[in-house]
């Protein structure tokens, strides 16, 4: 399967990636020091490849390029990274693709949904909370309570249908 393009919930994917990754970092830093929580080089790292390029990238992936910059590199390094880093909201992991994609706005918690294209493997974010809470609702219906909403919806992009 083709690794998938990510493009955060904007009109256009046309963009400065530089100034998206670099911001996304930012965030990422700043949150951390708010939080008294511990943004470690290998975490910063493992960050930077999840936002490279837009694409979803799965964890022995990740594996393997920090290997070529560090050969000490063990699965448990890149997995506790990804475990943080999903942990407090930076990155978000697809499902079904058992891969990970950064989260363009992790400064607050939130329930999203994946648009994820067959053909092309193009994902989108969506934040629809009004979506969520409708799922929530409905699941109290049938006296459920959720503890976490994974919502991918697989189809065609524009482009490809």
């Amino acid at each position: 399967m083709a690794r998938s393009l990510i493009v955060m919930n904007s009109k256009t994917s046309k963009h400065d990636h530089n100034d998206c990754i670099d911001s996304a970092m930012e965030m990422a830093e700043s949150l951390c020091e708010k939080k008294g929580l511990r943004f470690t080089k290998i975490r910063r790292r493992v960050l930077e490849l999840v936002w490279n390029n837009h694409q979803a990238i799965k964890a022995y992936d990740i594996l393997e390029m920090l290997q070529k910059e560090h050969v000490s590199a063990k699965p448990p390094t890149a997995y506790r990274a990804l475990d943080f880093l999903l942990e407090h909201g930076f990155i978000h992991r697809i499902e079904s693709l058992n891969a990970y994609i950064g989260c363009p706005h992790p400064q607050h918690l939130h329930s999203f949904q994946l648009l994820i294209c067959n053909q092309c493997g193009l994902v989108k974010e969506m934040d629809k909370p009004d979506l969520s809470t409708k799922l929530d609702n409905y699941a109290k219906e049938y006296e459920f309570s959720l503890v976490s909403q994974v919502v991918e919806l697989h189809g065609l992009c524009k482009k490809c249908a």
